[in-house]
């Protein structure tokens, strides 16, 4: 199933996705994709209704309607550092022995093909193609990693857009430099495991203005999806609709010689495999 926002932001209405052009209207059963949806069953509330609406053709067009993120405001959005071993090498840093965590504000989440924002004062924003896991229940100190993957509720496309000098230059504080407005785009739909044969195969990319700076593979992550849901359960609480962002594959602005940031009137566009593609045009905060 692949669960989908529409509409204005701020008045988005749950979605299941039929295919490029058609969806089917979900909002008379569930208000939202939003912690309590997850908490009471997640896509699985849905299974019999849409299926029967599939059945009888009672879909409709997206007609250019605004896609938001998949999943309503999270609880939390944390984040993985250096979690592909190819990206560890381009920015010269040490394979971490232990998953390096760090988060985002919630409130960094927007769709997938909204506009983001430079923030004031910033000199070094950059772009990460991303894999994101959506929690489906309450996780506390997980068993093993069968059961982490087991409160999967499934798998979004992200962009961990991040400030370099704010994250490196401003006190060591990784937070500042990851949770600007608009820093976590986030779609077009989440998909839920059964629909993703290998979630440990999937191919990813990113231009920006049409050149493509990264391309890689959830091949060469470090920690896996499982690994990353249970180790976290060991540390904190996570909830239902947690977003957690699993790291990015080389080719990031920061990994260039000389570096490459983005500036106002760029214009990102990136996906990774099964999971769909977004586009952003980059713009100075007002």
């Amino acid at each position: 199933m692949q669960l989908m926002r529409l509409g204005p932001a701020g008045q988005e209405k749950p979605a299941v996705r039929v295919d490029d052009n058609t969806y089917i209207d979900v909002s008379d059963i569930v208000p939202d994709f939003d912690e309590q949806f997850f908490a009471d069953g997640g896509p699985s509330l849905l299974t019999d209704v849409v299926a029967e609406r599939r059945r009888a053709g009672t879909t409709k067009p997206f007609a250019g309607q605004r896609i938001g993120a998949p999943i309503a405001r999270p609880h939390q959005i944390l984040c993985i550092g250096l979690n592909y071993s190819d990206h560890a090498a381009e920015t010269g840093q040490a394979v971490p022995d232990e998953p390096i965590v760090f988060n985002k504000a919630p409130n960094t989440l927007v769709g997938p093909n909204d506009t983001v924002l430079i923030p004031r004062g910033s000199t070094k924003p950059d772009w990460e193609v991303e894999l994101g896991i959506v929690v489906g229940r309450r996780c506390r100190y997980l068993a093993d990693e069968q059961e982490a993957a087991a409160a999967i509720a499934g798998y979004v496309l992200v962009n961990d857009v991040s400030e370099r000098a704010f994250q490196m230059e401003r006190g060591g504080q990784w937070v500042k430099g990851k949770s600007a407005e608009t820093f976590n785009p986030c779609g077009p739909y989440l998909v839920t495991p059964d629909e993703i044969e290998d979630v440990s195969k999937l191919d990813m990319w990113l231009h920006v203005n049409g050149v493509r700076r990264q391309t890689g593979s959830t091949a060469t992550m470090l920690f896996g999806v499982a690994y990353l849901v249970h180790y976290l359960s060991q540390f904190m609480v996570l909830e239902p609709g947690d977003l957690i962002n699993t790291g990015t594959p080389p080719g990031v602005g920061m990994g260039f010689n000389p570096p490459i940031w983005l500036r106002a009137g760029d214009v990102m566009e990136l996906g990774i495999e099964h999971l769909g593609s977004q586009r952003q045009a980059v713009e100075a905060a007002p």
